[in-house]
């Protein structure tokens, strides 16, 4: 089973995104914060669904750091966001693709599937 982390801080997103990617087969593990560095790290998904605010946060510096690590740079990172003019700053910190809330399911197994899932 292909496994993705979902990282935001909006549970309901946490938990809607989960339940209808386990629904098309995946195995998913949610954060509510910047503690999926260590877990990237330590036990690797097949890819990472990334908000760009997480109470505080930016997912942006996230990114670049998981990118700037040996260990976590091929893993493809998407990025989300409600903001809709963020898709080239999120390109530049390194993510691989980027998709605006709020967002068709079908849109994003689509992109999924891209990156190699």
């Amino acid at each position: 089973m292909k496994k993705i982390y979902v990282a935001d801080d909006d549970l309901g997103i946490l938990d809607a995104t989960k339940l209808m990617l386990e629904l098309e087969g995946y195995q998913v593990e949610t954060f509510l914060d910047s503690s999926i560095i260590q877990k990237m790290v330590t036990a690797p998904p097949q890819l990472l669904l990334l908000d760009i605010w997480m109470s505080g946060e930016d997912g942006k510096d996230i990114c670049r750091e998981l990118k700037g690590k040996k260990a976590t740079k091929h893993i493809p990172i998407i990025m989300v966001s409600a903001s809709r003019d963020v898709e080239d700053s999120v390109r530049e910190a390194g993510a691989n693709d980027f998709i605006s809330k709020p967002f068709e399911m079908s849109l994003l197994i689509s992109k999924i599937k891209q990156h190699s899932l």
